[in-house]
């Protein structure tokens, strides 16, 4: 069960959000309409364990077949808009107008990053999160096109395993992120992976910022790495 601290009515600034990142909170809103925001602290914490992760068969070949281009930090404003959207498998969100402006706020200073599938020209799916330390933390992801955000995460484990990142944080676990081996730890395992994290640096830009890689080039440093 999380522990929801009482909702914030003082502002929040990208410094205080990175301070609670580093502590283990993070925040949420009730709805996209609700201007307050809530500490949320879980009792089980999701994570996927970087050296486990799961790429089922069919998933694979779509990576491969780099149906998707993968880019990174190109339109984050956009992403965060995907990811706000009702969809028919979450009709609602979280993500408000404070959350938006805050976590724009990190991406332009260098501490929020995002992974998005285009093709055809169309953002068509994609994810963002958080960077500090050797920790990333999943925020929010969202598809228009079959696969597009699975393809990005895959993405995102081979970038954050190639530049030396130890966590993957999800926040919660879904049946959907189990399946590619989420798992929960206890919020004292939790901080005891979170303080190894961060007494490093990982490179999120190991590839580049505006280098494009193939899905064969994905795969091979994820097989590579395990």
């Amino acid at each position: 069960m999380s522990r929801p601290h009482e909702p914030q009515q003082v502002e929040i600034t990208p410094e205080v959000l990175l301070k609670a990142y580093a502590c283990g909170i993070f925040p949420m809103a009730e709805s996209a309409d609700d201007p307050g925001l809530y500490w949320i602290e879980p009792d089980k914490r999701g994570i996927i364990p970087l050296d486990s992760f799961v790429i089922p068969e069919r998933l694979a070949r779509t990576v491969r077949s780099d149906r998707f281009e993968i880019r990174i930090d190109h339109d984050f404003e956009a992403v965060m808009q995907g990811c706000a959207a009702p969809a028919a498998d979450r009709p609602s969100t979280w993500i408000n107008a404070r959350i938006h402006r805050l976590y724009s706020e990190l991406h332009a200073r260098g501490f929020c990053h995002s992974v998005e599938a285009w093709q055809d020209g169309e953002l068509v799916g994609g994810l963002y999160g958080v960077r500090l330390g050797r920790a990333f933390f999943g925020e929010s992801m969202f598809h228009r096109a079959r696969d597009a955000s699975k393809v990005a995460l895959v993405h995102l484990v081979a970038r954050l395993r190639r530049g030396g990142f130890t966590l993957l944080d999800t926040q919660f676990v879904t049946d959907h992120l189990r399946r590619f081996g989420a798992v929960e730890v206890t919020r004292q395992r939790y901080a005891v992976l979170l303080a190894r994290a961060l007494e490093g640096e990982g490179d999120f830009y190991c590839w580049g910022p505006g280098e494009a890689i193939t899905g064969a080039d994905c795969l091979q440093s994820i097989s590579q790495a395990s």
